[in-house]
């Protein structure tokens, strides 16, 4: 898996897949594609859909705080080397004995199970 450790709120210090918002006029694969070379170094063929996932938070009075709604792909590397860019403090590639012990946030875990089951490993 090619791990992100962010550097930014809401998600400060937690491990991650790379990705970020879409630009106007861009698509999803293009957005995703562009993240990850912007986070990691790594260029990708991006292969299919994981999962949609909401994050939402509320303040302490029940307002509304943020609300993303991620679009998790599995991918293919096709050139690079991991490196941590944009907001990530480490980018890193880990396998999947390396995954328990770390605080990862929400959904990501079961996004990597989603990719792990359409990869077949």
């Amino acid at each position: 898996m090619l791990l992100v450790q962010r550097s930014q709120p809401p998600l400060t210090g937690m491990w991650a897949l790379p990705g970020g918002h879409v630009e106007p006029g861009e698509t999803l694969v293009e957005a995703a594609a562009r993240e990850v070379l912007e986070e990691t170094g790594i260029a990708a063929r991006i292969a299919q859909l994981a999962g949609l996932y909401d994050l939402i938070r509320r303040a302490d009075d029940g307002a509304l705080a943020l609300h993303y709604v991620i679009a998790c792909y599995t991918a293919h590397w096709t050139s690079g080397e991991a490196r941590a860019g944009s907001d990530a403090l480490f980018a890193e590639w880990a396998g999947l004995d390396q995954l328990s012990g770390r605080g990862f946030a929400p959904n990501v875990r079961h996004a990597i199970g989603l990719s792990q089951r359409q990869l077949g490993i």
